[in-house]
């Protein structure tokens, strides 16, 4: 039964509700591309690729472990005190944060502007706090709009550390080396179980009914690394190593991941595969676009002192050597002579042209146009850049063995994985927390943000993530990745791997921090370790800056003026 006081403002709670759709929706529009950006820049996967794995993996994040940083949303920004003996005013105030974060969202998203959504909804709950006079927690405790702050300023140059060691170790023990594919080789199950290891930790301990690390104990934590490391090496050497050989040194282009189960049997010459592939090529160029080109590896300076350029090689270098070893015939690396750009075809073409002529009458015309709705977000190309300023940016990344990257591709699907857990755990609050609030003072009859999250509102929220990247996250997709940097499978693992590190950190301390900037970050550190400064698109880093600086006051405004208008307008 719900309260009488409360019961004369369903209209708020059904607006709040309608805001967090889009509010949700947006969040995931705008920020799981975060997550996923750097796998599909690289060739990893592709958008419909990561549209399946995005409903899942911010689905688990959000509802096993979003329940945390969900508090501190609903509650720690603004102090709840002004509002007590109104639960109409507090339930309107949550409901202007939910619109004005709604609002931005989509309109950011849509200029291609990957904000903060955590300064989104921050600077709504802000904005708010100055239209009802309510106090605004600025002093560094938790949950408090300075240390938020802080962290947003901390977490990309932390992000930027880890993935700039993650990167430089690889690079220096395997793809610098001399005989890199032979290194990579022998690593590569390493490197598998290290990141499986660090993502079986982080789920553990982020669980809600996990203690805090202290009481978790030093010993429970190292047995469960161990544990998982040694059943993974296991993994790798059983199965995908011999998978590997067979892809890669035996060249069998018919074998494809789901034959990693064969295992050992996989060595033999008359192994049989079920559905075998049916392509031309072993392995693809990770540094190819949609036009055909490759740029990486063009701009480097010989030992000569001269500077090669894009097609211009010189085989007797051994710089030359190294960066182009595919110009034999023997090697995996090498690429085809550039030919006419490629056309891309874009859903418009591919789902309505052919119909376009058609009446309304004909089936074909709803079925084309049903396609287009549902699959036009998942069908574009966003790796794509005709620049000569990108072209130049990437020509001076460094260029490694084809072979090499396709061994990195599965340790950056896990931790690409790892990084869209860790979003649906930290930023589901963005979404949920003010619905939650509103919500709860609706049923009680009285403020209340000491209640618990339902677990419903995890579920909603975690499927509307998933599902504003499926439709609308193309935006973003192509403001990241190779806009950036060259990004390949290895940097595309050093990026994820170090920005999902540090949000989970920070979602264990219960800082809502940005994935948007940890990720940023984190590209930036794999950028630099090509040691120089011209490999980076600061300008693209720049237009990025500007949206979050922009982004809180922003949001701020359009919360705070609707609150101010609606607890102003005329009463009949």
């Amino acid at each position: 039964m719900i309260p009488e006081i409360t019961a004369k403002y369903d209209w708020i709670l059904a607006i709040t509700s309608m805001a967090f759709v889009f509010s949700a929706f947006g969040n995931g529009a705008n920020d799981v591309a975060n997550s996923y950006a750097t796998s599909v820049a690289a060739r990893t996967l592709k958008m419909w690729h990561v549209g399946v794995l995005s409903i899942c993996t911010e689905f688990v994040g959000a509802v096993a472990l979003g329940a945390r940083v969900t508090d501190t949303i609903k509650s720690g920004i603004i102090t709840p005190d002004r509002f007590m003996g109104n639960p109409g005013t507090f339930m309107l105030a949550m409901g202007c944060a939910e619109v004005g974060s709604a609002v931005w969202l989509m309109f950011a998203t849509a200029k291609g502007m990957p904000v903060s959504t955590t300064q989104t909804i921050i600077g709504a709950l802000v904005g708010v706090g100055f239209a009802t006079g309510a106090e605004i927690t600025w002093g560094w405790e938790s949950g408090s709009v300075s240390q938020t702050a802080a962290s947003w300023a901390i977490a990309p140059a932390i992000a930027c550390g880890f993935s700039a060691l993650i990167f430089g170790t690889l690079k220096y023990t395997v793809l610098e080396r001399k005989d890199p594919f032979k290194w990579a080789m022998r690593l590569i199950p390493v490197y598998l179980s290290v990141t499986g290891a660090i993502l079986a930790l982080f789920i553990v301990v982020e669980a809600p009914t996990a203690p805090s690390l202290e009481e978790f104990g030093a010993g429970k934590a190292a047995g469960i690394i161990l544990g998982v490391l040694g059943g993974c090496l296991v993994i790798s050497v059983v199965f995908f190593l011999p998978y590997f050989h067979r892809r890669l040194v035996m060249e069998d282009t018919r074998v494809r991941f789901y034959h990693v189960p064969l295992g050992p049997w996989l060595l033999k010459d008359n192994c049989p595969l079920y559905f075998p592939a049916k392509r031309d090529t072993f392995v693809i160029s990770y540094y190819e676009d949609a036009f055909g080109e490759v740029r990486a590896g063009g701009n480097q300076t010989t030992s000569t002192g001269a500077t090669t350029t894009p097609g211009d090689f010189h085989p007797d270098t051994k710089e030359a050597h190294d960066m182009d070893m595919e110009r034999t015939a023997d090697s995996a690396q090498s690429s085809p002579v550039i030919q006419p750009k490629r056309r891309i075809i874009e859903p418009e073409e591919r789902f309505l042209d052919p119909v376009k002529d058609l009446t309304w009458l004909n089936p074909r015309k709803y079925v084309a146009w049903i396609k287009y709705i549902f699959l036009q977000g998942v069908t574009r190309d966003v790796i794509t850049h005709d620049s000569a300023k990108l072209r130049d940016i990437h020509s001076r990344a460094r260029r490694y063995d084809d072979r090499v990257e396709h061994l990195w591709t599965y340790c950056q699907v896990v931790s690409a994985m790892m990084m869209s857990i860790a979003h649906g755990s930290n930023d589901v609050a963005n979404a949920v927390g003010p619905w939650a609030g509103s919500y709860a003072t609706y049923k009680s009859g009285a403020v209340n943000t000491e209640s618990e999250t339902p677990i419903w509102f995890l579920v909603i929220a975690g499927l509307l993530l998933g599902a504003g990247f499926w439709f609308y996250g193309f935006h973003i997709m192509r403001a990241l990745g190779n806009k950036i940097t060259q990004m390949s499978p290895t940097r595309g693992f050093a990026t994820e791997l170090g920005a999902a590190i540090t949000v989970l950190v920070a979602s264990r301390l219960g800082l809502p921090v940005s994935t948007t900037q940890c990720l940023t970050g984190a590209a930036i550190g794999v950028a630099l370790m090509n040691y120089d400064l011209k490999a980076v698109n600061w300008s693209q880093l720049l237009f990025i800056f500007g949206g979050w600086v922009i982004t809180l006051p922003c949001a701020g405004l359009v919360a705070g003026l609707l609150c101010v208008m609606a607890l102003n307008a005329p009463k009949f």
